[in-house]
């Protein structure tokens, strides 16, 4: 008997470690379907990825005969902990050059003073078309225009992008369709200021699961619009992934577990809505185009289904238990925890037992060695308060220093733009802040943000004069 049980853990972890190589394996290097190129200005362009012809152009770019020298205090690597002490950054156009370089001739120099100077941040998971009033009833699609949140979505953009996040993964529109594309292309095109934006287009929900409107009258359905895709059917799966796609998605996200609404309150398990077998179909179909899935999660069999399917990223995760966790660990599988939006959003009895054992799971997530990446669900309470999940993240348990390169390093591989973005090495993209003391050594830190540089441009400056100008502010 003994022998048979071990044959049978034996073929398990086999088949994880199976799984595990086939959703890690390298996918090409991802390019913007829409703008036809690289992520990063600083990857060489072939003519076939340069960017269509649009009426108006390529707006606002950082030209390559623009040097800058950023002088700071302390200029910090996150993913080595490196601090380099009264020292320079060189910067042309887009693309960083390095640390301590030759000083190019004429170059503009930036003296920032006593702060400490690091990559841009990345936040894995937010909706810029989102409001917290937005989901209590009457919800913001019933009566909401579509143009109305776009113009939300750039306001979220700046105050993102104020606070030092030079990119982000919006995970759903929330039913204000097209408004994400847009809103990106927008931004890259340099027509307005904003983080580098990569969009999931709607989510792929159940019939009466989660992203439904409920108990609404049946003479509206079909005529307002849902905020996720509904996909009951292997077939439906298969076209929701290649219409969200066909629509400028650059991720494909899922929800395999519901919201709170259908979570059971006295045993804690959030209802699951695909199978193992469901998950691997969205992850094969989005992967015949090159993207990930992000997935939606609680835990328990939704968790399971999710990470034993593939996905790259599991998000959410309170109701995790330590198997999933374990599972995540074999699979290779990043979580994204977003501990502020429940943090938040704790008035009732069960949402708070809710935070405590999210508070759990990430501890537990912390011991086994979970790929833990950053991610704050913003759109779901105000903009202009993501660095918080910071503090949480390092009040939970983590080192300041790994909460940093969640949002850095650790986020830059999740996107696989791995030394592209989140560092300061030689080569990679101009994405910078300056924020007022240590970071490393005190989290807090990373709230006072004092200087902001995204592609080159420098976007903020409370330090001296130096800016950008957008030429919609001139």
């Amino acid at each position: 008997m003994h022998s048979l049980q071990s044959l049978a853990v034996l073929a398990f972890s086999v088949s994880l470690s199976v799984l595990a190589s086939a959703a890690n394996a390298a996918l090409p290097p991802h390019v913007n379907i829409t703008q036809g190129q690289p992520w990063s200005g600083c990857t060489k362009r072939t003519e076939n990825l340069r960017p269509p012809k649009v009426p108006f152009g390529i707006q606002n770019q950082a030209g390559p005969e623009k040097a800058y020298v950023i002088r700071a205090a302390r200029i910090l690597e996150p993913r080595t902990g490196n601090a380099t002490l009264g020292g320079h950054l060189i910067v042309r156009g887009e693309c960083i050059v390095g640390i301590n370089e030759p000083i190019p001739p004429q170059a503009e120099v930036v003296d920032l003073g006593q702060v400490t100077l690091m990559p841009g941040l990345i936040d894995l998971h937010t909706h810029l078309l989102l409001r917290d009033e937005d989901q209590t009833f009457p919800y913001s699609v019933w009566w909401k225009t579509t143009p109305y949140r776009t113009i939300e979505g750039v306001d979220a953009a700046i105050k993102s992008l104020r606070l030092g996040f030079t990119t982000v993964r919006d995970t759903d529109h929330e039913g204000a369709v097209n408004a994400d594309t847009a809103l990106r292309d927008a931004i890259a095109r340099g027509v307005i200021p904003g983080p580098r934006m990569l969009v999931v287009t709607a989510g792929i929900t159940i019939t009466g699961g989660d992203m439904n409107y409920m108990l609404m009258s049946p003479e509206l359905a079909g005529k307002v619009p849902e905020p996720a895709d509904l996909a009951d059917t292997s077939a439906q799966l298969v076209e929701r992934v290649r219409s969200q796609i066909k629509q400028g998605a650059d991720w494909v996200k899922v929800y395999a577990n519901s919201t709170r609404r259908q979570t059971d309150p006295v045993a804690m398990q959030g209802l699951p809505q695909f199978s193992v077998e469901e998950m691997k179909l969205i992850v094969n179909e989005a992967r015949r185009f090159r993207r990930d899935v992000v997935a939606h999660v609680y835990g328990g069999p939704g968790a399971q289904a999710a990470i034993l399917g593939g996905v790259r990223t599991i998000e959410h995760g309170p109701l995790m238990s330590e198997e999933d966790l374990r599972a995540a660990v074999k699979m290779g599988t990043y979580w994204v925890p977003t501990l502020t939006t429940y943090h938040k959003r704790q008035t009732t009895d069960f949402e708070k037992q809710f935070v405590q054992y999210h508070r759990d799971a990430f501890q537990k997530a912390l011991r086994l060695g979970v790929r833990i990446a950053f991610g704050t669900d913003v759109g779901s309470f105000p903009f202009g308060e993501q660095n918080q999940e910071f503090g949480l993240m390092v009040q939970y348990g983590m080192k300041p220093i790994d909460a940093l390169r969640t949002a850095t390093s650790v986020a830059a591989e999740v996107l696989r733009m791995e030394g592209e973005i989140g560092t300061l090495a030689g080569g990679s993209t101009a994405d910078l802040i300056a924020v007022s003391g240590e970071p490393e050594a005190d989290i807090a830190a990373i709230t006072q943000v004092r200087f902001v540089m995204t592609n080159g441009r420098i976007f903020r400056n409370d330090i001296t004069a130096q800016r950008f100008e957008w030429a919609w502010g001139n």
